[in-house]
């Protein structure tokens, strides 16, 4: 089998399909979940805590270097915290919502599991069941 029809089999597969569109439909909400924590979220968090602005918050490892005319050779060297502290609570909300969604689903499967099963079909009567062994003995002979 050459490469390029196994290759084809690959990509035809459900599971496949399935897959590629779960991770767009992901990549647009960790656009969603971003915006919501960086225009949103994170404002109210800095009014709540005094007037910080995360997005600037940073340490200073080492100063920028900046020329006689005014110019900067050498840019700062910072450990940019406030962008941690945003991509921290983004992973959270979406391991919250994805939690929430497994949870619905979990229980959604429990409940169709314990719905009671279609009912067999009911078992022939004694009549049928004489019929049915006179019909086999008369096949045999």
């Amino acid at each position: 089998m050459s490469f390029i029809k196994e290759f084809k089999e690959f990509i035809s597969k459900g599971n496949v399909v399935d897959l590629a569109v779960a991770v767009i439909i992901g990549g647009a909400f960790g656009q969603i979940v971003t915006s919501a924590v960086n225009d949103l979220l994170m404002p109210i968090i800095g009014i709540i805590l005094g007037g910080v602005d995360f997005t600037s918050f940073k340490i200073t490892l080492k100063a920028a270097v900046v020329g006689l005319n005014g110019a900067v050779e050498k840019p700062a060297v910072t450990m940019n915290i406030g962008n941690f502290i945003q991509v921290t609570v983004n992973f959270l909300i979406i391991a919250l919502f994805i939690f929430i969604v497994l949870k619905g689903m979990l229980k959604f499967q429990k409940k169709k599991a314990e719905e009671p099963k279609a009912a067999a079909a009911p078992a022939p009567s004694e009549e049928v069941k004489l019929l049915t062994e006179i019909r086999d003995l008369l096949k045999k002979e």
